[in-house]
């Protein structure tokens, strides 16, 4: 049997998710089409797009559907003279200037808010960033659906979502922003997401993301997170305790509930996860969109670790499924991997 343990590469599609979705697959009409077929598909379309701002605590704010979040990164970065660090993810980096520093503790203090780009949650390591008022863009991917967020209540003008991170379909996220605020569409041909992105919406999609939605707030409401959040404390404390060279990168820092970043210097992190894939666990080395590249971590790099360790570290990130037996099991078999290692080094 597979355990999986790589949630924040991506989360099985919940099956809110996948009812919804079945049933707009019997919407028929294009949402832009003025009869009733299409006004039932424009019906469903604003429903789901109120349901994931009141989700979002974005209630008033904008949300502008895409394919993905990377896709919101480029409509809200493209043409901006924005500042970042080297710990956002490629989708932001890849239209910033990386020149801020980050801390050893993987904190990130931004001078000019209305210039900069500063995440929410760290994919990697979990870390989490207090956002400033005034703050031009925010990835908060990975924290929406594992954190109470209330995109009203945050300092970002510019949040980027995705559904398939808190177990919506993939291929569809969103751009969520406060009114006012001029952007110039990148998908152009139509008029549809209010002029901002143009092309028929994924109108099945849009449905199995509010879905997902919803049934991550419930899952924060019942205390599901605070459960996970235990299972990768006892993961962490059990490693811990057989073996002293093991670093939990960012273990005192404010983290997202289910994220350990676990570093073996002269480990690869590539090799490990082949052996725990070999025995049956999904991990990964770090975040899932290089291309199925396993590199060395620039999140650890920025963090001031050096090329070893920044090549050593693995992400093990838990779900609402993930058991004790789940997070025992990796434990041992992960132990077992690590003893074999050291017995080739010595």
């Amino acid at each position: 049997m597979r355990v999986y343990l790589d949630h924040n590469a991506t989360t099985p599609l919940r099956p809110e998710a996948k009812r919804a979705m079945v049933e707009a697959f019997e919407v028929s009409g294009n949402p832009s089409s003025v009869h009733a077929e299409g006004r039932a598909a424009k019906s469903l379309l604003e429903k789901a797009r109120q349901d994931i701002a009141t989700s979002f605590g974005a209630d008033g704010a904008e949300v502008v559907f895409t394919s993905s979040a990377t896709e919101a990164a480029a409509l809200a970065l493209q043409g901006r003279d924005l500042h970042g660090s080297n710990i956002e993810h490629d989708a932001v980096s890849s239209w910033i200037k990386s020149d801020i520093s980050t801390s050893r503790d993987g904190e990130v203090s931004v001078k000019d808010p209305a210039k900069s780009c500063l995440q929410l949650a760290n994919s990697e390591t979990g870390i989490l960033q207090s956002l400033p008022n005034g703050l031009a863009v925010s990835d908060m991917t990975q924290a929406f659906g594992k954190l109470p967020v209330a995109f009203n209540w945050l300092g970002a003008d510019i949040a980027l979502i995705s559904a398939h991170k808190l177990g919506g379909p993939k291929g569809i996220g969103a751009l969520v922003m406060r009114r006012g605020i001029d952007l110039t569409a990148q998908m152009r041909g139509g008029g549809q997401e209010m002029g901002r992105r143009a092309g028929t919406e994924n109108i099945i999609g849009a449905a199995g993301f509010a879905a997902a939605a919803k049934a991550a707030v419930q899952d924060l409401e019942t205390g599901v997170w605070k459960r996970v959040e235990k299972l990768r404390d006892l993961l962490e404390t059990t490693l811990a305790n057989a073996d002293s060279e093991t670093i939990f990168v960012g273990k005192d820092a404010k983290r997202l509930p289910n994220t350990s970043c676990i570093a073996t210097p002269g480990w690869k992190g590539e090799t490990q996860v082949m052996q725990m894939d070999l025995a049956g666990y999904a991990i990964s080395a770090g975040s899932a969109c290089s291309s199925g590249k396993v590199k060395s971590s620039k999140v650890l790099a920025a963090m001031g670790y050096d090329a070893i360790t920044a090549s050593s570290a693995i992400r093990v990130s838990l779900g609402p499924e993930t058991t004790e037996q789940d997070v025992l099991g990796f434990a041992a078999k992960w132990l077992s991997q690590k003893e074999k290692f050291r017995a080739r080094a010595a």
